[in-house]
């Protein structure tokens, strides 16, 4: 493969990477055998995302795909992370020259990109696969970051309070409620970004304790029908909180590297990830978070697996649409 056949399968896989509302916040820049991942400003959440620390994860998401997919080549992916003080928005460069042959772990792993989705609802009462809470734990360590399962009753309750408020509060703000509508368009929508209605269910799942999913019908019923009309036997999942020990730029993008290998192991493993980000999007409760949870590490993100029947769509940009040359 020439160096930009190689690019174009690279990006063609890094677009499918999870993303905060599905902004997909990245363009690419190809310069020989040398991949730059750019972060788009125009695409941050300006309200709920103001020092860009969820567009960084996003990236970082996406620069774990990229890494994983050269490994799927044969390649030695070359990574530096923030290599340009004097350009903030580059997050990485990757360069591969080396080759080995990937392992069974990420053959593995590189088999669940195109078909890993995030799940917003609640979970099947079955428990995880056995090993699968290690291998979770051990896609966390691997980037750098902590995963701590939040076990206890009363502090899994407090983590879903911490929800409940959170949406709470969204759901009465009106610039994060525009600035939600913006990434949310209506059934049929040919748009190739944002949460479409094929992504969601239409009916809000309740568990105990309740974590709530945003509100991405804002009140239209959009959304997918269940696919069984039982709900009695439906559970939250085993919760955990995605952390780092500083909280700085190079610490966002490896939160972001963090879980899409976490997403892609759990996938792997026949479980699904939702996720919750709203407690973390106002500074207040993401310290109380950092205090009481956390034993003062930074908490990035509220995980929940599970298994669960997914049959949601997403959708993505053309690589074409994010990837230009110097």
């Amino acid at each position: 493969m020439t160096d930009e056949e190689i690019v174009r399968y690279v990006v063609s896989r890094a677009v499918w990477a999870p993303s905060v509302h599905n902004t997909q916040p990245w363009r690419f820049t190809i310069d020989g055998p040398r991949l730059r991942v750019y972060a788009d400003p125009g695409r941050r959440l300006a309200v709920a995302d103001p020092d860009g620390r969820e567009m960084m994860i996003s990236c970082g998401a996406a620069l774990f795909t990229i890494r994983l997919a050269l490994r799927s080549l044969g390649y030695i992916p070359e990574t530096q992370v923030l290599p340009d003080p004097g350009q903030p928005t580059l997050v990485a460069q990757v360069s591969w020259r080396d080759r080995a042959a990937a392992c069974e772990l990420e053959r593995r792993l590189s088999g669940h990109v195109l078909i890993r989705r995030t799940h917003r609802g609640a979970f099947d009462l079955e428990p995880l696969p056995a090993n699968a809470l290690a291998a979770l734990h051990d896609a966390a360590t691997r980037q750098g970051t902590t995963l701590r399962v939040v076990a206890d009753d009363g502090q899994r309750a407090t983590l879903a309070a911490a929800v409940q408020t959170a949406e709470h509060q969204s759901r009465r703000d009106g610039d994060r409620l525009r600035e939600l509508a913006r990434w949310t368009p209506a059934p049929g929508s040919v748009r190739d970004d944002g949460v479409p209605a094929t992504s969601y269910p239409a009916r809000a799942e309740r568990t105990l304790p309740y974590f709530p999913a945003r509100d991405f019908a804002r009140g239209h019923g959009w959304g997918t029908p269940p696919i069984s009309p039982a709900t009695s036997h439906r559970v939250a999942g085993v919760a955990a909180l995605l952390t780092t020990t500083a909280d700085r730029p190079a610490d966002w993008v490896r939160a972001g590297q963090a879980l899409q290998r976490i997403a892609l192991t759990a996938s792997a493993c026949g479980a699904a990830v939702a996720l919750h980000s709203q407690p973390l999007e106002l500074p207040w409760l993401r310290e109380f978070l950092r205090t009481q949870l956390s034993d003062g590490a930074y908490p990035h993100l509220i995980l929940r697996v599970g298994l669960v029947t997914q049959v949601s769509l997403s959708v993505r940009r053309d690589f074409g649409d994010v990837l230009f040359s110097v």
